[in-house]
């Protein structure tokens, strides 16, 4: 005579984890601090330090994007000057931005943009929608979506 279990029948257990995949939408900032192209160096280096952020998207009166501006960009400017013993406090920074940005779709999965940080060695990239900046995702963004998930399956 075998011997019985008592804990009757096994049933399938389901799986409580949310499989639907994180969205750089999720995690993206959307109340940035963006300049436009005709404001002074000297004003967006102020506002760099005041915010302790490394750049921030340049967009005209539409709110379309039209470059970055880094503390790089800054620097470069600062550098330029005292080469050329010419005063900043004139100039703006339309001429010292980057103008072909790369965005990221805000429907991307966060770790097909954790991938894209990578291969272009960006901090931030900013997110476009019908020509509109609507937002902007960084590396801490990404880290934070990564601590959210600690313990469960990488979707």
């Amino acid at each position: 005579m075998g011997i019985k279990s008592f804990r009757g029948a096994r049933r399938m257990q389901t799986a409580t984890i949310d499989e639907s995949p994180l969205t750089v939408s999720d995690y993206m900032t959307t109340n940035l601090i963006t300049f436009s192209p005709n404001q002074t160096i000297e004003s967006v280096m102020q506002a760099l330090i005041k915010n302790r952020i490394s750049g921030g998207p340049v967009v005209n009166e539409k709110n379309e994007l039209i470059g970055v501006i880094s503390e790089g960009d800054c620097i470069k400017q600062i550098s330029e000057s005292r080469y050329y013993n010419m005063p900043m406090h004139d100039s703006t920074i339309e001429k010292h931005i980057t103008k072909n940005v790369e965005t990221i779709d805000g429907n991307m999965n966060i770790f097909d943009a954790a991938k894209r940080f990578l291969d272009a060695k960006r901090r931030r990239f900013p997110i476009v929608e019908n020509g509109k900046l609507i937002g902007q995702i960084s590396q801490k963004d990404v880290l934070k979506a990564a601590m959210q998930l600690k313990g469960q399956n990488w979707k």
